[in-house]
């Protein structure tokens, strides 16, 4: 095994000789996403599953627990059980206290060498083994790309912390860490830093702070348009081209996306996406985290993405952010806290953004879960004293509805961690005491309802590709109205040419009774029937009453069906 290069100038960007580049012709939209912590998900021991939800004291989960790349390659078969077609990994290339388990770098956001995997996680070789096990199942894989910001590899000559001045005045380099970081060697350049100094609370979200501070500790890239900014630029996309040449992964999640700028986040997407187009991979995927609503989204991701940056028009390249508007709303409404109206007026902001209604699902990756809960202080889980067919719900309906749904890790199994800190939302998959034993339970009641609405999604185009409609409902045929209090009944359809399929889910720990649900009138006639494809067996009629065409639907306490149109 060569040893792993050091400097940009190293590498070969022409395709492996021989190397057929993995490529499908499935739209992300299709995709399920499963999102994990590597160092969290498992260890590669054997062990046998249990049910058991607990967890270790947050204090333990400061350090890495043992999980390994060649854990996930062991375990696809349980990602691929829940109905998952592609794997997001947390970032796996070598962090600050490399090799010690004991520092606290575990989640892999503070790489100091971006051409090497971090040896608690495993290889190259390793991370080449994965992907290629992937898309032997037909999977893809995701890397989480970090281009804002490295570890914390050099202090200020001042002294730390250093902290963003009035006046944007760049502060002077004291020293680097250690001798070898940053790698490339390239990133060895002052001048490849900002050095603005960090983020003050106020700042995350004011210009020029945001894009010119750095991450607490971690240190922000100089990431302008000029002639150093543009070559700190291009030492980190032909890092990032290695891992695509290398290990033949189908796309990144862009860590930090408002904080990088417009123009270095187009440069980036660009990058990847013609580098990708030149190996034979096509529809390589980049999503972006975006902590923010409606607005920014509808600059950064989908067909309304150009903006004017100085004299330019910028493009910025994404195809996907994560829907973070949505997972603002959605929870509250599933467990019968919050009045659907927020959700309802989520997507009506969303009408200006794509050409139909079904179009819109290519522009999100949805959520209900996810591993740091950026601006919470208490951080939850959605499970956190939740029901499971609350659960299923949350899941389910991101399965079956607009964007790409993304499942984090542990969700499957109902875990429940919360507290002030993000490890409390971090749990192991694994026992760290029992070596024996896992977390990977097959046969738990929410990975089995998981697992068959995926099959549903797979198996109905409607659920895919379908214009989403939220429905109105009436307890006695005779008034609908879309649902204002809670409880309720919160359905929606999903239409595709003459294909409708019916969501609902009552969000009452009581049964509901004949619930009245609109269905779409130019497709239904009275006496047309729906099937059951998840919850329950059997048909249900269309009736007409009122001057509309519905179903009557039985639902019990917090329970989540599936209907599809007959004929």
């Amino acid at each position: 095994m060569q040893g792993s290069p050091r400097s940009v100038s190293e590498l070969d960007l022409s395709p492996i000789p021989g190397k057929r580049y993995w490529s499908t012709d499935r739209e992300w939209r299709e995709e399920f996403i499963y999102f994990l912590l590597v160092d969290r998900f498992h260890d590669g021991r054997e062990r046998r599953p249990s049910p058991s939800r607990g967890a270790p004291p947050p204090e333990r989960l400061k350090r890495f627990c043992g999980g390994t790349i060649r854990g996930i390659t062991k375990r696809l078969d349980y990602i691929q059980g829940l109905g998952c077609t592609s794997v997001w990994l947390s970032p796996v290339f070598e962090n600050e206290g490399a090799p010690d388990p004991s520092s606290s770098s575990y989640h892999g956001y503070a790489i100091r060498n971006f051409l090497k995997i971090d040896p608690r996680f495993g290889t190259k070789e390793d991370l080449v083994e994965l992907v290629d096990e992937a898309h032997r199942r037909g999977m893809r894989v995701i890397l989480d790309a970090v281009a804002n910001h490295s570890a914390d590899v050099f202090s200020y000559k001042d002294g730390d912390p250093r902290y963003f001045a009035e006046e944007a005045r760049r502060h002077e380099l004291g020293s680097w860490r250690d001798d070898e970081h940053p790698v490339p060697v390239e990133l060895r350049n002052p001048d490849f830093f900002g050095r603005f100094g960090q983020i003050r609370a106020w700042g995350w979200d004011a210009f020029p702070e945001t894009q010119w501070g750095d991450f607490f500790s971690l240190k922000g890239f100089y990431n302008e348009e000029d002639e150093t900014g543009i070559a700190m630029q291009q030492v980190l996309i032909d890092a990032y081209r290695y891992w695509i040449r290398e290990a033949d992964v189908d796309g990144f999640r862009m860590d930090a996306v408002k904080h990088m700028g417009e123009i270095a986040v187009a440069r980036f997407c660009q990058a990847m996406r013609e580098y990708a187009y030149s190996l034979g991979k096509r529809d390589f995927f980049l999503f972006g985290e975006l902590v923010a609503g409606d607005a920014a989204i509808n600059r950064y991701a989908g067909p309304n993405t150009p903006c004017q940056k100085s004299d330019r028009t910028i493009f910025y390249g994404l195809e996907s952010v994560l829907d973070f508007p949505l997972f603002w709303v959605l929870p509250g409404v599933i467990k019968g806290f919050d009045a659907p109206g927020g959700l309802f007026a989520r997507y009506e902001a969303l009408r200006e953004r794509a050409l139909s209604r079904g179009e819109l699902g290519r522009f999100l990756v949805t959520f209900v879960d996810n591993h740091d809960q950026i601006g919470q202080n208490w951080k939850r889980r959605f499970a956190a004293g939740a029901f499971d067919g609350q659960v299923i719900a949350a899941v389910g309906y991101l399965i079956c509805a607009l964007g790409t749904p993304c499942v984090y890790y542990g969700t499957e199994q109902g875990f429940g961690g919360e507290g002030n800190a993000d490890e409390a939302i971090r749990e192991p998959m694994f026992d760290l005491d029992d070596p024996a034993v896992d977390r990977l339970d097959q046969d738990g009641a929410i990975y089995r309802a998981i697992a068959a609405i995926a099959a549903v999604h797979r198996s109905c185009p409607a659920l895919r590709f379908g214009r989403m409609y939220f429905r109105e409902t009436s307890s006695d045929a005779a008034t609908f109205r879309l649902p204002a209090s809670q409880p309720c009944t919160l359905a929606f359809s999903r239409i595709l040419a003459r294909e409708e399929a019916l969501v609902a889910y009552n969000t009452s720990t009581t049964e509901r009774r004949a619930e009245c649900v609109i269905v779409d009138a130019t497709l239904n006639a009275p006496g047309g029937r729906f099937r059951f494809r998840f919850g329950r067996e059997g048909e249900v009629a269309v009736e007409e009453a009122a001057g509309a065409r519905f179903v009557r639907l039985d639902l019990g306490p917090m329970e989540f069906v599936i209907l599809e149109r007959v004929g």
